[in-house]
Protein backbone atom coordinates (compact mmCIF):
# COMPACT_ATOMS: atom_id res chain seq x y z
CA UNK A 1 0.00 0.00 0.00
CA UNK A 2 1.33 3.68 -1.07
CA UNK A 3 -0.10 5.52 1.93
CA UNK A 4 0.72 8.19 3.97
CA UNK A 5 2.91 6.73 7.20
CA UNK A 6 2.59 7.77 10.74
CA UNK A 7 5.41 7.78 13.55
CA UNK A 8 4.52 5.99 17.08
CA UNK A 9 3.56 8.88 18.69
CA UNK A 10 0.27 9.72 16.36
CA UNK A 11 -0.46 6.09 17.50
CA UNK A 12 -0.14 6.73 20.79
CA UNK A 13 -2.33 9.67 20.50
CA UNK A 14 -5.02 7.83 18.74
CA UNK A 15 -4.93 5.10 21.66
CA UNK A 16 -5.32 7.85 24.33
CA UNK A 17 -8.21 9.60 22.11
CA UNK A 18 -9.72 6.12 22.24
CA UNK A 19 -9.59 5.83 26.12
CA UNK A 20 -7.41 2.67 24.92
CA UNK A 21 -3.75 3.44 25.88
CA UNK A 22 -2.26 2.42 29.86
CA UNK A 23 1.06 2.84 29.57
CA UNK A 24 4.05 2.82 27.32
CA UNK A 25 8.35 2.78 27.95
CA UNK A 26 8.74 4.54 24.29
CA UNK A 27 10.99 7.57 24.85
CA UNK A 28 11.13 10.86 23.08
CA UNK A 29 13.53 10.12 20.31
CA UNK A 30 11.69 6.88 19.29
CA UNK A 31 8.60 8.36 19.60
CA UNK A 32 9.34 9.97 16.14
CA UNK A 33 10.02 6.73 14.49
CA UNK A 34 7.78 5.78 11.67
CA UNK A 35 5.47 2.70 11.28
CA UNK A 36 6.47 1.03 8.43
CA UNK A 37 4.30 -2.13 9.07
CA UNK A 38 1.38 -3.37 11.01
CA UNK A 39 0.97 -7.05 11.65
CA UNK A 40 -0.42 -9.53 14.91
CA UNK A 41 1.41 -12.31 12.95
CA UNK A 42 4.86 -12.79 14.35
CA UNK A 43 6.53 -14.52 10.99
CA UNK A 44 5.30 -11.77 9.21
CA UNK A 45 7.26 -9.37 11.61
CA UNK A 46 10.52 -6.90 10.45
CA UNK A 47 12.35 -4.26 10.27
CA UNK A 48 9.88 -0.94 11.70
CA UNK A 49 7.20 -3.23 12.62
CA UNK A 50 4.70 -2.40 14.91
CA UNK A 51 3.72 -5.82 16.83
CA UNK A 52 -0.31 -6.56 18.32
CA UNK A 53 -0.11 -9.24 20.57
CA UNK A 54 -4.00 -10.12 19.78
CA UNK A 55 -6.21 -13.37 20.06
CA UNK A 56 -7.42 -15.88 22.68
CA UNK A 57 -4.51 -18.43 21.25
CA UNK A 58 -1.35 -15.72 21.98
CA UNK A 59 1.59 -17.10 23.17
CA UNK A 60 4.72 -14.93 24.45
CA UNK A 61 6.92 -17.19 22.19
CA UNK A 62 5.06 -15.45 19.06
CA UNK A 63 6.34 -11.74 20.28
CA UNK A 64 9.85 -13.02 21.20
CA UNK A 65 9.88 -14.60 17.57
CA UNK A 66 8.44 -11.32 16.61
CA UNK A 67 11.51 -9.49 18.76
CA UNK A 68 14.00 -11.66 17.17
CA UNK A 69 12.50 -10.23 13.70
CA UNK A 70 14.11 -7.04 15.01
CA UNK A 71 10.61 -5.31 15.60
CA UNK A 72 10.42 -1.52 16.47
CA UNK A 73 7.47 -1.55 19.78
CA UNK A 74 4.73 -4.10 20.83
CA UNK A 75 0.95 -3.78 21.57
CA UNK A 76 -0.09 -5.75 24.52
CA UNK A 77 -2.79 -5.82 27.06
CA UNK A 78 -0.08 -7.57 29.37
CA UNK A 79 3.80 -6.36 29.88
CA UNK A 80 5.91 -9.18 28.45
CA UNK A 81 9.35 -7.53 27.74
CA UNK A 82 9.92 -4.71 29.76
CA UNK A 83 13.49 -3.82 27.72
CA UNK A 84 11.78 -3.83 24.52
CA UNK A 85 9.32 -0.71 23.55
CA UNK A 86 5.64 -1.67 24.22
CA UNK A 87 2.25 0.48 24.43
CA UNK A 88 0.29 -1.23 26.96
CA UNK A 89 -3.85 -1.10 26.02
CA UNK A 90 -6.56 -2.01 28.52
CA UNK A 91 -8.35 -4.05 24.82
CA UNK A 92 -6.20 -5.41 22.37
CA UNK A 93 -8.38 -6.10 19.69
CA UNK A 94 -10.31 -2.97 19.83
CA UNK A 95 -6.97 -1.58 19.81
CA UNK A 96 -5.77 -3.18 16.67
CA UNK A 97 -9.20 -1.88 14.67
CA UNK A 98 -8.32 1.66 15.44
CA UNK A 99 -4.56 1.14 14.77
CA UNK A 100 -5.29 -0.90 11.24
CA UNK A 101 -7.40 2.19 10.58
CA UNK A 102 -4.65 5.12 10.86
CA UNK A 103 -2.12 2.49 9.42
CA UNK A 104 -4.56 2.30 5.95
CA UNK A 105 -5.45 6.41 6.50
CA UNK A 106 -8.75 5.73 7.51
CA UNK A 107 -10.31 3.98 4.24
CA UNK A 108 -13.41 3.38 5.28
CA UNK A 109 -14.25 6.98 5.05
CA UNK A 110 -14.15 7.18 1.52
CA UNK A 111 -16.45 4.83 0.67
CA UNK A 112 -19.89 3.52 1.03
CA UNK A 113 -19.59 0.55 4.27
CA UNK A 114 -22.68 -1.38 3.75
CA UNK A 115 -23.03 -4.59 6.34
CA UNK A 116 -25.30 -7.15 6.59
CA UNK A 117 -26.17 -9.76 9.53
CA UNK A 118 -28.73 -12.24 10.17
CA UNK A 119 -28.43 -16.05 10.70
CA UNK A 120 -29.43 -17.14 7.04
CA UNK A 121 -29.28 -15.51 3.66
CA UNK A 122 -26.26 -13.28 4.58
CA UNK A 123 -24.10 -14.32 1.10
CA UNK A 124 -27.05 -14.21 -1.20
CA UNK A 125 -28.27 -10.74 0.13
CA UNK A 126 -24.89 -9.48 -0.42
CA UNK A 127 -24.33 -10.67 -4.08
CA UNK A 128 -27.75 -9.45 -4.69
CA UNK A 129 -26.83 -6.04 -3.49
CA UNK A 130 -23.69 -6.59 -5.63
CA UNK A 131 -25.32 -7.15 -8.59
CA UNK A 132 -27.62 -4.39 -8.61
CA UNK A 133 -24.80 -2.46 -8.06
CA UNK A 134 -22.22 -3.38 -10.72
CA UNK A 135 -25.37 -2.84 -12.84
CA UNK A 136 -25.44 0.66 -12.23
CA UNK A 137 -21.98 0.74 -11.89
CA UNK A 138 -21.53 -0.31 -15.43
CA UNK A 139 -24.05 2.22 -16.71
CA UNK A 140 -22.28 5.09 -15.54
CA UNK A 141 -18.71 3.32 -16.56
CA UNK A 142 -17.26 2.90 -12.72
CA UNK A 143 -15.45 0.05 -11.25
CA UNK A 144 -18.07 -3.18 -10.27
CA UNK A 145 -18.91 -3.07 -6.32
CA UNK A 146 -16.67 -4.41 -3.66
CA UNK A 147 -17.54 -7.51 -1.83
CA UNK A 148 -16.20 -9.46 1.49
CA UNK A 149 -18.91 -12.61 1.90
CA UNK A 150 -18.17 -15.82 3.33
CA UNK A 151 -17.98 -16.88 -0.30
CA UNK A 152 -15.50 -14.84 -1.47
CA UNK A 153 -13.74 -11.77 -1.43
CA UNK A 154 -12.97 -9.02 -4.48
CA UNK A 155 -10.91 -5.72 -3.27
CA UNK A 156 -10.86 -4.51 -6.62
CA UNK A 157 -7.34 -5.84 -6.40
CA UNK A 158 -7.55 -9.13 -5.38
CA UNK A 159 -10.26 -11.46 -5.63
CA UNK A 160 -10.24 -14.98 -3.37
CA UNK A 161 -12.08 -17.59 -1.76
CA UNK A 162 -12.96 -16.55 1.73
CA UNK A 163 -11.58 -18.36 4.86
CA UNK A 164 -13.74 -15.84 7.62
CA UNK A 165 -16.98 -14.70 7.13
CA UNK A 166 -15.50 -11.20 7.94
CA UNK A 167 -12.40 -11.18 8.06
CA UNK A 168 -10.18 -9.65 10.84
CA UNK A 169 -9.70 -5.82 11.87
CA UNK A 170 -6.07 -5.67 9.70
CA UNK A 171 -7.32 -7.58 6.86
CA UNK A 172 -10.48 -5.79 6.67
CA UNK A 173 -9.28 -2.03 6.42
CA UNK A 174 -6.59 -3.67 3.68
CA UNK A 175 -9.29 -4.75 2.03
CA UNK A 176 -10.97 -1.55 2.32
CA UNK A 177 -7.82 0.34 1.20
CA UNK A 178 -7.27 -1.67 -1.92
CA UNK A 179 -11.38 -0.89 -3.15
CA UNK A 180 -10.85 3.08 -2.34
CA UNK A 181 -7.44 3.13 -4.32
CA UNK A 182 -8.86 1.46 -6.70
CA UNK A 183 -12.10 4.36 -7.26
CA UNK A 184 -14.65 1.69 -6.16
CA UNK A 185 -17.70 3.52 -4.74
CA UNK A 186 -19.12 0.60 -2.45
CA UNK A 187 -18.51 -2.07 -0.31
CA UNK A 188 -20.51 -4.53 0.55
CA UNK A 189 -19.88 -7.05 3.01
CA UNK A 190 -21.41 -9.57 5.82
CA UNK A 191 -20.80 -9.21 9.25
CA UNK A 192 -20.87 -12.27 11.72
CA UNK A 193 -22.08 -11.85 15.30
CA UNK A 194 -18.54 -13.28 16.00
CA UNK A 195 -16.73 -10.43 14.22
CA UNK A 196 -19.41 -8.59 16.18
CA UNK A 197 -18.21 -9.85 19.15
CA UNK A 198 -14.50 -9.70 19.08
CA UNK A 199 -14.57 -6.19 17.35
CA UNK A 200 -13.03 -7.00 14.21
CA UNK A 201 -15.93 -4.40 12.61
CA UNK A 202 -15.31 -2.25 15.71
CA UNK A 203 -15.05 1.94 15.21
CA UNK A 204 -16.47 1.62 11.57
CA UNK A 205 -19.66 3.86 10.59
CA UNK A 206 -21.75 1.50 7.96
CA UNK A 207 -23.88 4.01 6.04
CA UNK A 208 -26.28 1.04 5.72
CA UNK A 209 -26.55 -2.01 7.81
CA UNK A 210 -28.78 -5.00 7.23
CA UNK A 211 -30.79 -6.71 9.76
CA UNK A 212 -32.19 -10.23 7.41
CA UNK A 213 -33.37 -12.92 10.55
CA UNK A 214 -32.41 -14.37 13.60
CA UNK A 215 -32.47 -17.79 14.79
CA UNK A 216 -30.55 -19.45 17.77
CA UNK A 217 -26.95 -20.38 16.08
CA UNK A 218 -23.58 -20.55 17.05
CA UNK A 219 -24.34 -21.86 20.52
CA UNK A 220 -20.68 -23.34 22.01
CA UNK A 221 -17.96 -22.45 24.44
CA UNK A 222 -16.11 -20.77 21.76
CA UNK A 223 -18.67 -18.66 20.27
CA UNK A 224 -21.55 -17.41 22.09
CA UNK A 225 -22.50 -19.32 25.56
CA UNK A 226 -26.62 -18.83 24.54
CA UNK A 227 -29.11 -17.22 22.18
CA UNK A 228 -29.39 -14.16 25.03
CA UNK A 229 -25.37 -13.56 23.71
CA UNK A 230 -25.66 -14.36 19.96
CA UNK A 231 -28.77 -12.06 19.55
CA UNK A 232 -27.09 -8.95 22.03
CA UNK A 233 -23.93 -9.17 19.26
CA UNK A 234 -25.89 -9.04 16.11
CA UNK A 235 -27.55 -5.93 17.46
CA UNK A 236 -24.15 -4.59 18.11
CA UNK A 237 -24.23 -3.82 14.10
CA UNK A 238 -26.64 -0.40 15.03
CA UNK A 239 -24.29 0.87 17.05
CA UNK A 240 -21.97 1.74 14.05
CA UNK A 241 -24.75 2.03 11.34
CA UNK A 242 -26.28 5.13 9.91
CA UNK A 243 -29.49 3.98 7.88
CA UNK A 244 -30.83 0.78 9.51
CA UNK A 245 -32.79 -1.71 7.09
CA UNK A 246 -34.76 -4.79 8.95
CA UNK A 247 -36.52 -7.71 7.89
CA UNK A 248 -40.06 -7.39 9.71
CA UNK A 249 -40.27 -11.07 9.27
CA UNK A 250 -37.75 -11.58 12.01
CA UNK A 251 -38.05 -13.26 15.26
CA UNK A 252 -37.67 -10.95 17.81
CA UNK A 253 -38.27 -7.83 15.42
CA UNK A 254 -39.77 -5.80 18.41
CA UNK A 255 -36.24 -5.95 19.97
CA UNK A 256 -34.78 -5.37 16.68
CA UNK A 257 -36.53 -2.16 15.94
CA UNK A 258 -35.75 -1.13 19.17
CA UNK A 259 -31.90 -1.32 18.87
CA UNK A 260 -32.30 0.30 15.79
CA UNK A 261 -33.51 3.40 17.26
CA UNK A 262 -30.42 4.99 18.12
CA UNK A 263 -29.61 5.04 14.28
CA UNK A 264 -30.57 8.16 11.71
CA UNK A 265 -32.92 6.09 9.93
CA UNK A 266 -35.16 3.13 9.97
CA UNK A 267 -36.43 0.99 7.04
CA UNK A 268 -38.50 -1.98 6.63
CA UNK A 269 -39.21 -4.76 4.48
CA UNK A 270 -41.08 -7.92 4.75
CA UNK A 271 -44.25 -10.14 3.22
CA UNK A 272 -47.03 -7.50 4.54
CA UNK A 273 -47.88 -3.74 3.69
CA UNK A 274 -46.87 -2.99 8.05
CA UNK A 275 -43.34 -2.56 6.01
CA UNK A 276 -42.11 0.14 4.06
CA UNK A 277 -40.77 -2.64 1.49
CA UNK A 278 -42.84 -5.47 1.09
CA UNK A 279 -43.57 -8.68 -1.41
CA UNK A 280 -46.90 -9.99 -2.62
CA UNK A 281 -48.14 -12.44 -5.20
CA UNK A 282 -45.00 -14.33 -5.20
CA UNK A 283 -45.09 -17.56 -7.67
CA UNK A 284 -43.12 -20.04 -9.86
CA UNK A 285 -42.36 -19.41 -13.19
CA UNK A 286 -40.79 -22.49 -14.22
CA UNK A 287 -37.09 -22.28 -12.63
CA UNK A 288 -37.81 -18.56 -12.03
CA UNK A 289 -39.35 -17.07 -8.91
CA UNK A 290 -41.81 -13.43 -9.85
CA UNK A 291 -43.11 -12.07 -7.05
CA UNK A 292 -44.39 -7.96 -7.15
CA UNK A 293 -42.80 -5.27 -4.68
CA UNK A 294 -44.94 -2.21 -3.77
CA UNK A 295 -42.60 0.76 -2.07
CA UNK A 296 -43.69 4.54 -1.94
CA UNK A 297 -42.35 4.78 -5.01
CA UNK A 298 -43.58 2.31 -6.82
CA UNK A 299 -45.50 -1.08 -7.08
CA UNK A 300 -43.16 -3.35 -9.94
CA UNK A 301 -42.90 -6.86 -10.72
CA UNK A 302 -39.38 -8.63 -9.88
CA UNK A 303 -37.51 -11.88 -11.28
CA UNK A 304 -35.06 -14.05 -9.35
CA UNK A 305 -33.71 -16.57 -10.86
CA UNK A 306 -31.48 -18.31 -8.27
CA UNK A 307 -33.66 -21.03 -6.97
CA UNK A 308 -35.37 -21.21 -3.30
CA UNK A 309 -38.82 -18.89 -2.88
CA UNK A 310 -37.17 -17.81 0.71
CA UNK A 311 -34.73 -15.61 -1.36
CA UNK A 312 -37.37 -13.28 -2.37
CA UNK A 313 -36.75 -12.06 1.86
CA UNK A 314 -33.25 -11.48 0.31
CA UNK A 315 -34.22 -9.63 -2.60
CA UNK A 316 -36.20 -7.37 -0.48
CA UNK A 317 -33.32 -6.57 1.53
CA UNK A 318 -31.30 -5.96 -1.74
CA UNK A 319 -34.10 -3.73 -3.25
CA UNK A 320 -34.22 -1.61 0.14
CA UNK A 321 -30.33 -0.88 -0.16
CA UNK A 322 -30.46 0.03 -3.81
CA UNK A 323 -33.21 2.89 -2.78
CA UNK A 324 -31.26 3.86 0.04
CA UNK A 325 -28.03 4.66 -2.58
CA UNK A 326 -30.40 6.16 -5.11
CA UNK A 327 -30.18 3.23 -7.69
CA UNK A 328 -32.55 3.63 -10.37
CA UNK A 329 -35.22 1.01 -10.67
CA UNK A 330 -34.50 -0.46 -14.09
CA UNK A 331 -30.70 -1.42 -12.55
CA UNK A 332 -32.41 -2.93 -9.73
CA UNK A 333 -34.49 -5.20 -12.06
CA UNK A 334 -31.70 -6.50 -14.18
CA UNK A 335 -29.60 -6.78 -11.16
CA UNK A 336 -31.93 -9.27 -9.35
CA UNK A 337 -32.42 -11.04 -12.53
CA UNK A 338 -29.02 -11.64 -13.54
CA UNK A 339 -27.76 -12.30 -10.24
CA UNK A 340 -26.41 -15.48 -8.67
CA UNK A 341 -23.96 -16.77 -5.89
CA UNK A 342 -21.35 -19.30 -6.13
CA UNK A 343 -22.63 -22.49 -4.25
CA UNK A 344 -26.16 -21.19 -3.21
CA UNK A 345 -29.15 -22.87 -4.54
CA UNK A 346 -27.44 -24.00 -7.61
CA UNK A 347 -29.67 -26.86 -9.35
CA UNK A 348 -27.97 -29.89 -11.41
CA UNK A 349 -29.96 -32.78 -13.14
CA UNK A 350 -28.82 -35.74 -14.73
CA UNK A 351 -30.09 -35.65 -18.57
CA UNK A 352 -33.66 -37.41 -18.17
CA UNK A 353 -34.28 -34.99 -15.42
CA UNK A 354 -35.20 -38.12 -12.98
CA UNK A 355 -32.56 -37.41 -10.42
CA UNK A 356 -32.08 -33.21 -9.22
CA UNK A 357 -29.29 -31.76 -7.03
CA UNK A 358 -29.41 -28.94 -5.39
CA UNK A 359 -25.80 -27.85 -3.86
CA UNK A 360 -26.55 -25.06 -1.24
CA UNK A 361 -24.50 -23.39 1.73
CA UNK A 362 -27.74 -24.25 4.38
CA UNK A 363 -25.99 -24.76 7.54
CA UNK A 364 -28.21 -24.07 10.40
CA UNK A 365 -31.49 -24.55 11.70
CA UNK A 366 -33.10 -21.40 9.68
CA UNK A 367 -31.63 -22.04 6.58
CA UNK A 368 -31.90 -25.83 6.96
CA UNK A 369 -35.99 -24.88 7.37
CA UNK A 370 -36.05 -22.76 4.23
CA UNK A 371 -34.54 -25.00 2.11
CA UNK A 372 -37.02 -28.32 3.20
CA UNK A 373 -39.93 -25.60 3.05
CA UNK A 374 -38.98 -24.48 -0.57
CA UNK A 375 -38.01 -27.93 -1.51
CA UNK A 376 -41.30 -29.41 -1.10
CA UNK A 377 -43.17 -26.09 -1.96
CA UNK A 378 -40.70 -26.43 -5.54
CA UNK A 379 -40.57 -30.40 -5.88
CA UNK A 380 -44.03 -31.65 -4.02
CA UNK A 381 -43.74 -34.90 -5.85
CA UNK A 382 -40.75 -36.01 -4.89
CA UNK A 383 -38.82 -38.00 -2.45
CA UNK A 384 -36.06 -35.76 -0.07
CA UNK A 385 -32.55 -37.11 0.50
CA UNK A 386 -30.23 -34.90 2.12
CA UNK A 387 -26.36 -35.27 2.35
CA UNK A 388 -24.35 -33.36 5.36
CA UNK A 389 -22.37 -32.76 8.50
CA UNK A 390 -21.77 -30.26 10.84
CA UNK A 391 -18.47 -28.58 11.89
CA UNK A 392 -16.13 -29.47 14.20
CA UNK A 393 -15.80 -27.87 17.92
CA UNK A 394 -18.53 -25.21 17.39
CA UNK A 395 -22.25 -24.45 16.51
CA UNK A 396 -23.03 -27.72 18.64
CA UNK A 397 -26.45 -27.10 18.45
CA UNK A 398 -26.39 -27.87 15.12
CA UNK A 399 -26.07 -31.54 15.97
CA UNK A 400 -29.43 -31.51 16.85
CA UNK A 401 -31.44 -29.17 15.19
CA UNK A 402 -30.06 -30.23 11.61
CA UNK A 403 -30.43 -34.02 13.12
CA UNK A 404 -34.22 -33.62 13.91
CA UNK A 405 -35.16 -31.96 10.55
CA UNK A 406 -33.42 -33.69 8.22
CA UNK A 407 -35.18 -37.08 9.86
CA UNK A 408 -38.39 -35.31 9.81
CA UNK A 409 -38.13 -34.26 5.77
CA UNK A 410 -35.68 -36.57 4.34
CA UNK A 411 -36.23 -40.08 3.29
CA UNK A 412 -32.37 -40.96 3.59
CA UNK A 413 -29.63 -38.52 5.46
CA UNK A 414 -25.66 -39.35 4.41
CA UNK A 415 -23.75 -38.10 7.07
CA UNK A 416 -20.08 -36.77 6.28
CA UNK A 417 -17.31 -34.56 6.73
CA UNK A 418 -17.92 -31.13 7.09
CA UNK A 419 -14.75 -28.69 8.48
CA UNK A 420 -14.17 -30.83 11.59
CA UNK A 421 -11.52 -29.05 13.15
CA UNK A 422 -10.13 -31.02 16.18
CA UNK A 423 -12.98 -33.16 16.28
CA UNK A 424 -13.35 -37.34 14.84
CA UNK A 425 -15.71 -36.85 11.72
CA UNK A 426 -17.64 -40.13 12.81
CA UNK A 427 -17.83 -38.89 16.11
CA UNK A 428 -19.91 -35.86 14.78
CA UNK A 429 -21.86 -37.81 12.67
CA UNK A 430 -23.25 -40.39 15.24
CA UNK A 431 -24.04 -37.39 17.52
CA UNK A 432 -26.02 -35.97 14.95
CA UNK A 433 -27.65 -39.57 14.09
CA UNK A 434 -29.11 -39.78 17.36
CA UNK A 435 -31.55 -37.01 16.70
CA UNK A 436 -32.28 -38.43 13.43
CA UNK A 437 -33.83 -41.53 14.67
CA UNK A 438 -35.85 -39.15 17.16
CA UNK A 439 -37.40 -38.85 14.36
CA UNK A 440 -37.29 -42.05 12.86
CA UNK A 441 -35.66 -40.78 10.09
CA UNK A 442 -32.98 -43.03 7.86
CA UNK A 443 -29.46 -42.24 7.79
CA UNK A 444 -26.15 -43.52 6.78
CA UNK A 445 -22.25 -42.29 8.11
CA UNK A 446 -19.97 -41.87 5.16
CA UNK A 447 -17.36 -39.74 6.35
CA UNK A 448 -15.83 -39.44 3.25
CA UNK A 449 -17.51 -35.89 1.60
CA UNK A 450 -17.04 -37.20 -2.16
CA UNK A 451 -17.77 -40.92 -1.51
CA UNK A 452 -21.06 -39.56 0.42
CA UNK A 453 -22.12 -37.31 -2.53
CA UNK A 454 -21.77 -40.70 -4.82
CA UNK A 455 -23.77 -42.84 -2.77
CA UNK A 456 -26.46 -40.16 -2.59
CA UNK A 457 -26.85 -39.84 -6.15
CA UNK A 458 -26.16 -43.50 -7.30
CA UNK A 459 -28.79 -44.87 -4.86
CA UNK A 460 -31.55 -42.19 -5.31
CA UNK A 461 -34.58 -43.40 -6.73
CA UNK A 462 -35.82 -41.92 -9.77
CA UNK A 463 -37.72 -38.58 -9.02
CA UNK A 464 -35.35 -37.80 -6.20
CA UNK A 465 -34.07 -34.71 -5.13
CA UNK A 466 -30.84 -34.19 -3.16
CA UNK A 467 -29.53 -31.62 -0.80
CA UNK A 468 -25.82 -31.37 -1.05
CA UNK A 469 -25.50 -28.52 1.84
CA UNK A 470 -22.71 -27.03 3.91
CA UNK A 471 -20.00 -26.49 1.53
CA UNK A 472 -21.52 -25.09 -1.48
CA UNK A 473 -18.22 -24.16 -3.78
CA UNK A 474 -15.45 -24.40 -1.00
CA UNK A 475 -12.23 -25.66 -1.98
CA UNK A 476 -10.68 -26.92 1.63
CA UNK A 477 -11.97 -28.35 4.56
CA UNK A 478 -10.85 -27.29 8.10
CA UNK A 479 -9.04 -30.63 10.16
CA UNK A 480 -6.63 -30.16 12.85
CA UNK A 481 -5.81 -26.76 12.23
CA UNK A 482 -5.41 -27.00 8.36
CA UNK A 483 -6.94 -26.24 5.48
CA UNK A 484 -6.72 -29.60 3.36
CA UNK A 485 -8.00 -28.67 -0.61
CA UNK A 486 -10.63 -30.85 -1.36
CA UNK A 487 -13.07 -31.06 -4.73
CA UNK A 488 -16.28 -28.80 -3.94
CA UNK A 489 -19.60 -30.06 -4.01
CA UNK A 490 -20.13 -29.13 -7.14
CA UNK A 491 -17.16 -30.62 -8.85
CA UNK A 492 -19.26 -34.26 -7.13
CA UNK A 493 -22.25 -33.37 -8.12
CA UNK A 494 -20.70 -33.01 -12.06
CA UNK A 495 -18.84 -35.90 -11.93
CA UNK A 496 -21.64 -38.55 -10.80
CA UNK A 497 -24.25 -37.32 -12.89
CA UNK A 498 -22.59 -37.49 -16.03
CA UNK A 499 -21.37 -41.36 -14.50
CA UNK A 500 -25.42 -41.84 -14.11
CA UNK A 501 -25.74 -40.80 -17.54
CA UNK A 502 -23.06 -42.79 -18.84
CA UNK A 503 -24.66 -45.84 -17.28
CA UNK A 504 -27.98 -44.99 -18.66
CA UNK A 505 -26.45 -44.70 -21.80
CA UNK A 506 -24.88 -48.48 -21.71
CA UNK A 507 -27.92 -49.98 -20.69
CA UNK A 508 -30.24 -48.57 -23.55
CA UNK A 509 -27.33 -49.78 -25.62
CA UNK A 510 -27.38 -53.14 -24.16
CA UNK A 511 -31.71 -53.20 -24.80
CA UNK A 512 -31.19 -52.75 -27.77
CA UNK A 513 -28.29 -55.60 -28.42
CA UNK A 514 -31.24 -58.06 -26.61
CA UNK A 515 -34.05 -56.85 -29.05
Amino acid sequence: MNIKKYNIEKYIKLLKEKKLFLESNISDKENNKIIEYLTYNSKKAHEGTMFVCKGNNFKEQYLNEAINNNILVYVSEIKYVEDKPYIIVSDVRKALAVLSALYTNYPEKNINMIGITGTKGKSTTSYYIKYILDDYMMELNKPETAIISSIDTYDGKERKESVLTTPESLELHEHLRNAVDSKIENIVMEVCSQALKVDRVYDILYKIGVFLNISEDHISNIEHKDYEEYISAKLKLFNQTETAIINLNTQDSERVLKAAEKCKKIITFGNSDKADIYAYNIRKKGVNTIFKVKTNTFDKEFILTMPGLFNVENALAAIAVALELGVPTDNIYNGLKKAKASGRMEVYTNKNKEIVVIVDYAHNKLSFEKLYESTMKEYPHREIITVFGCPGNHAQNRRKDLGELSGKYSSMNYLTMEDPRNERTEDICKEISFFIEKENGKYKIVPDRGEAIKQAIFEAKPNSVILITGKGNETVQYINGEYIECKTDVEYTKEYLKEIDKNLKRKNKNKIKIK
